[in-house]
């Protein structure tokens, strides 16, 4: 528990940052990103001009231009999640293995992120894909339908006329088929870096 919640604290900021740097390094466009002062909101602020103290939520990237392109777009959502596939579950499995608790607790919010994320980022790749459908592809459908809350997205859809909940539903679908996907990676590499074995505890 003592590693989960120093993981858990490590991990929030990493993984904000890790969305506006993602946006940024594929050529988008990052004006404010909100970090809880718990979670060194105000230290980052201090260094980096785009971040702003407080959210309603742990982080949040609410200022950003994917300059149009869902590439962009999809790059900025991805990013944190590469630290799934590695070191995440590789590291999971290792320090699980060794019966090493704090670090496995450390790196349990890296390994299990896009589980976490499945009403959150996930709901959002989910949208971005689905909106590349025949259905949904114009422009008022993506904007009902996008976004990083599946709750508020639900909201939208309910109040909206006619109610795409066909795409509603399938992005959250896709969502979660996505972040089995990512865990399923980070699996394939930490087999592979480990010859297929996991160490057992001593």
């Amino acid at each position: 528990m003592l590693g989960l919640a120093l993981g858990w604290w490590l991990y929030v900021p990493i993984h904000e940052l890790l969305h506006a740097y993602g946006c940024l390094w594929t050529g988008g466009e990052v004006t404010r990103l909100e970090i809880d002062a718990l979670y060194g909101g105000a230290w980052l602020a201090e260094a980096l001009p785009f971040v702003e103290v407080g959210s309603e939520y742990a982080g949040q990237l609410t200022g950003f231009d994917t300059r149009g392109s869902d590439a962009i777009y999809l790059a900025t959502d991805l990013a944190p999640f590469l630290l799934t596939v590695f070191p995440g579950v590789w590291a999971l499995r290792r320090f699980g293995g060794r019966g090493q608790a704090v670090r496995f607790g450390l790196v349990l919010p890296l390994a299990l992120a896009p589980f976490l994320s499945v009403t959150g980022d996930a709901y959002e790749i989910g949208s971005i894909l689905v909106t590349q459908l025949p259905p949904w592809t114009e422009a008022a459908m993506s904007e009902l339908l996008r976004g990083d809350d599946l709750f508020l997205a639900f909201e939208r859809v309910r109040a909206a006329e006619p109610s795409p909940w066909g795409g509603w539903f399938l992005a959250g679908v896709v969502g979660v088929l996505w972040a089995f996907a990512t865990y399923g990676a980070g699996a394939v590499v930490a087999r592979w870096l480990s010859s297929g074995r996991v160490e057992e505890a001593p």
